[in-house]
């Protein structure tokens, strides 16, 4: 099974290498919302003009020195998102071209054709997200807002931050191929998938200041996936920043990793029922 599982994993990775359109379009909304968005809303307006503006700064941002340092982190999280989107499309035009009925039929396993897709959609967000972090980095040296990295990055903190991304990567090429294994229309996909990107995005820390959020607000973006790999990043990122958070980076890998075996033990079912033989 090992050699089907890595002829195929090397066929999803050339597929999306061969597709810069896709790349383009997961890189496409965190840069708008890094350039347009993170660069417009200048939170810090806000407290400066208050005695204690700067350390009432700090809480509101969990540590981060500058909000767009704040947002450009919660921007490599959502780039996980928005990067697995084409792994379930490629399930359903792989359908309707009778491409995934040729290779249910090959000796390949049905775990192997699942899990090579699985291991494509968890790949290749990680280059993307330091994508994302170095093009928040670059546009600071261009008169523009940047991302401050405060914090001195140890080989720990490295490998939180790519686990984290790993993760989350994992969870959503799982809910994504999921949906791709149960729905047959491109329509209906990105239908699906579109209805699940926003809310994710605006139910989580990815976007909106921690410190300004109502109390129910913020019980909501505690469980989020996003909101717990972004956690991750900043601990990780800014210098004192593990004073604001009530636990360390382990609890949120923790946390994400049980969403991502949630959402795997989903996939895997319908994947299942999908490469099943017929009668």
């Amino acid at each position: 099974m090992i050699r089907e599982l890595a002829a195929l994993t090397r066929r999803e990775m050339l597929r999306l290498a061969r597709n810069p359109q896709a790349i383009i379009t997961a890189l496409l909304l965190p840069i708008l919302y890094l350039l347009l968005f993170g660069q417009a809303f200048n939170i810090g307006a806000f407290f400066s003009a208050q005695p204690n503006g700067q350390a009432e700064l700090l809480i509101a941002l969990r540590g981060a020195p500058t909000y767009f340092s704040y947002f450009s982190a919660g921007m490599t999280g959502f780039v996980a998102v928005t990067a697995t989107l084409f792994i379930g499309a490629n399930v359903i035009f792989d359908r309707l071209f009778g491409i995934l009925k040729r290779t249910a039929a090959s000796p390949a396993t049905a775990t192997a054709i699942f899990g090579s897709r699985l291991l494509a959609g968890m790949i290749q967000p990680v280059g993307l997200a330091f994508l994302v972090i170095g093009l928040a980095v670059a546009v600071g040296h261009l008169g523009l807002n940047g991302l401050e990295v405060t914090a001195p990055f140890s080989i720990v903190g490295i490998a939180e931050i790519v686990l984290a991304i790993v993760i989350i990567s994992a969870m959503f090429a799982s809910l994504f191929l999921a949906i791709g294994f149960s729905i047959e229309q491109p329509q209906s996909y990105f239908a699906a998938v579109n209805a699940i990107n926003l809310p994710v995005l605006l139910t989580s820390a990815a976007l909106y200041p921690w410190g300004t959020m109502p109390a129910w607000f913020r019980d909501v973006a505690s469980y989020n996936p996003v909101t717990l790999a972004v956690n991750v990043l900043r601990e990780n990122m800014f210098a004192g920043a593990s004073a604001y958070y009530p636990y360390g980076p382990g609890i949120y890998l923790l946390g994400l990793l049980a969403w991502a075996l949630a959402m795997f033990v989903v996939a895997t079912f319908l994947a299942g029922r999908a490469l099943a033989p017929r009668d």
